[in-house]
């Protein structure tokens, strides 16, 4: 029979604990540059004591220090303003021309009057314009046309439009928009038709097979070489295996080869044309730049929120000197946290630009001279070079662009695996694959090189490479194997 007894234990142990702060410099650290931004912006709204160093306050600061006046820790709410007569402005309010307001003053703020007023130039009014996007550019041939007269037509249209992906693609079966415009399958059919001869051509279709045999129909090629090609040989396309569709089609390689130029200048995924989705800018954290024959690193703090700690608050807190009272309490927790903010946002600064200039010595060679040139590298060097951990060099270089003379590269990007050779240094992997690209592109088109062959270019200048790793190497680059790199013959 066992019972429980409760014991206590005295135990030494070494335990790491993160605190709040730590938490905080770490997750600053592998932040972008604009989520860095975000974050900072939130931590200014939740903390009062944070305000934005703005050039406008730094010479207020020093005006006050100057004039050496008494120390105002808040304006004096008690003072009133005095009061604007407007009754002699009236007549000039109503004499401005407001429709010209915005074009007579510019963005910089300099006043620049025009000569006379035209009727040919624009408001800037009247220019704002916005990219339709595929839906609307649907309903709007959908208004003008008159094929759809009855309402439950135009329902079950506009419903049709609603499930279209970004490809212009539908996504539904018939029976589904039956069942849910409670519609019969002949108005159904109608109406998927009509979109389908709407502009851009192939919108409408369910795959992209569909969509390339709706083009080549309003090309008036609904019977010839390039339709049978895609209905019947779409996968031999895909492998340009021109010979195979020329035995099958019985025609001439002349023939398929016009055919085949035919079918690649269609659209495969026509609804992306007025896809409104907005491109991604990368905004650089570090800039490279070469000033008289040597590398100089900035760091890029364009937008980047200036902090200072609210003289206010320091102020109340000296008024309460020898209290003791939540509201004290409360400002010393921010004032903690601010000060703890502003250190970690310089610490990952400082860190960026010490991983930076470790990378600039590794790869210099890089820098001067391309891609080609670029040396195995990995998080250790670095690490061991600048004397920090491994992860933080990984979180350092997670989502932060460099901008250098060689063009805008992530900071991964300079770390590699290694290719050994015979004799020499070894190389970079991605020096591999930009090799690799420049053998494929001078090859003769009528014999091109097998992987096999490559690998043997490879072993004359002293690098030991394996079949095996040149074709994953070509995969990765998107280019395909020597069959289907071969130039057809024109019989």
């Amino acid at each position: 029979m066992s019972f429980l007894e409760l014991k206590q234990h005295l135990k030494l142990a070494q335990q790491l604990v993160m605190t709040p702060q730590l938490q905080q410099a770490i997750k600053l650290l592998q932040l972008s540059r604009l989520e860095l931004v975000d974050t900072i912006q939130q931590e200014v709204e939740q903390n009062p004591l944070l305000e934005e160093d703005t050039p406008s306050s730094s010479q207020d600061t020093d005006t006050q220090d100057q004039s050496q006046q008494p120390e105002a820790v808040a304006p004096d709410v008690s003072e009133k303003t005095s009061e604007v007569n407007l009754e002699g402005a009236q007549t000039t309010l109503s004499e401005i021309n407001w429709d010209d307001y915005a074009n007579e003053y510019e963005s910089g703020g300099a006043y620049k009057p025009r000569e006379s007023a035209s009727e040919e130039q624009p408001s800037r009014f009247d220019i704002l314009t916005q990219k339709p996007d595929l839906q609307s550019h649907l309903r709007w041939q959908l208004n003008l046309s008159d094929v759809v007269a009855e309402s439950k037509e135009e329902e079950v249209a506009l419903f049709i439009l609603g499930n279209l992906n970004q490809d212009g693609f539908l996504k539904i079966t018939e029976e589904e928009i039956a069942e849910e415009t409670n519609a019969d399958s002949e108005t159904v059919e109608k109406m998927i038709d009509f979109i389908q001869q709407l502009d851009p051509a192939g919108v409408g279709a369910r795959n992209v097979k569909e969509s390339l045999l709706l083009q080549l129909k309003q090309l008036n090629l609904g019977n010839s070489l390039p339709t049978r090609i895609v209905e019947n040989h779409l996968h031999f396309l895909e492998t340009k295996n021109y010979s195979a569709i020329s035995k099958a089609t019985r025609h001439s390689m002349t023939d398929v080869i016009n055919a085949v130029n035919i079918i690649i200048g269609l659209d495969p995924h026509p609804g992306r044309a007025y896809s409104d989705e907005t491109p991604h800018y990368i905004l650089p954290d570090v800039f490279i730049q070469k000033v008289d024959g040597e590398y100089v690193i900035l760091l890029n703090d364009e937008g980047l929120p200036r902090l200072k700690i609210s003289s206010y608050y320091k102020e109340v807190l000296k008024a309460k000197r020898g209290q003791q009272d939540a509201t004290k309490d409360y400002i010393q927790d921010k004032l903690k946290s601010a000060a703890w903010l502003i250190k970690s946002i310089q610490q990952r600064q400082r860190t960026i630009y010490k991983v930076v200039e470790s990378i600039l010595k590794f790869q210099y060679d890089f820098f001067e001279k391309g891609v080609a040139h670029l040396k195995p590298l990995v998080l250790r060097d670095v690490a061991e070079d600048i004397e920090m951990h491994e992860s933080t060099i990984s979180r350092v270089t997670t989502n932060k662009y460099l901008h250098s003379p060689q063009g805008t590269f992530e900071l991964k990007y300079f770390f590699t695996s290694s290719i050994s050779r015979k004799d020499g240094d070894a190389l970079s992997s991605e020096s591999i694959k930009e090799r690799i690209r420049q053998i494929v592109q001078s090859e003769n088109p009528d014999k091109p090189l097998s992987d096999k062959a490559i690998a043997e270019i490879f072993q004359d200048e002293d690098i030991k490479l394996a079949r095996r790793t040149v074709a994953k190497y070509r995969e990765q680059l998107g280019i395909l194997s020597s069959k289907f790199r071969k130039r057809p013959r024109m019989n």
